[in-house]
């Protein structure tokens, strides 16, 4: 099962690692829709401020851009040393097993010297479980006129229950 290490705790004990030579490429899947892209990008600068990390770049796989391989090359000129591309995605499956690592590779070319790595997706956790259960509940709340809508849907107008 996952290992419930910190970042900060793994990266204190790598002697040729330090938080300042790490980049970090948050990758999904990208989409026509701007709406969908433009939250990826508060994904990265959200993982930023919690991690206190500096070097952190979105991409998208495909549809929409920064890439992969301008995510990477962003954080190599942003001093990273070691790249590690982040699979933004719910499951395993040949994006994450295929098409990533390759993409990764591909980038990763183009910077002689630089390691990189690609991680597990989000997978199943049990702080997964309990957004969804906060979710559920907001969205109950908010469809009974005791809570305001998320950020999420307040453009679609909220959560609304529908009679079957």
């Amino acid at each position: 099962m996952f290992s419930t290490r910190t970042l900060k705790q793994t990266l204190s004990e790598m002697d040729d690692v330090c938080v300042e030579k790490l980049g970090v490429v948050v990758v999904d899947h990208g989409s026509r829709r701007a709406e969908s892209n433009a939250l990826l990008l508060d994904v990265a600068k959200l993982f930023g401020r919690v991690s206190e990390m500096k070097v952190i770049e979105p991409a998208h796989m495909e549809l929409a851009e920064p890439t992969i391989a301008q995510a990477f090359t962003r954080c190599v000129q942003r001093g990273a040393e070691l790249v590690v591309v982040f699979p933004y995605f719910l499951s395993p499956g040949r994006h994450w097993s295929q098409d990533i690592p390759a993409l990764a590779a591909e980038a990763a070319a183009a910077h002689p010297g630089v390691r990189y790595l690609v991680t597990a997706p989000l997978g199943l956790h049990e702080l997964l479980a309990q957004v969804m259960g906060e979710r559920i509940a907001h969205c109950l709340a908010q469809a009974n006129g005791a809570a305001e809508p998320c950020d999420l849907c307040r453009e679609a107008g909220g959560c609304t229950l529908h009679l079957g």
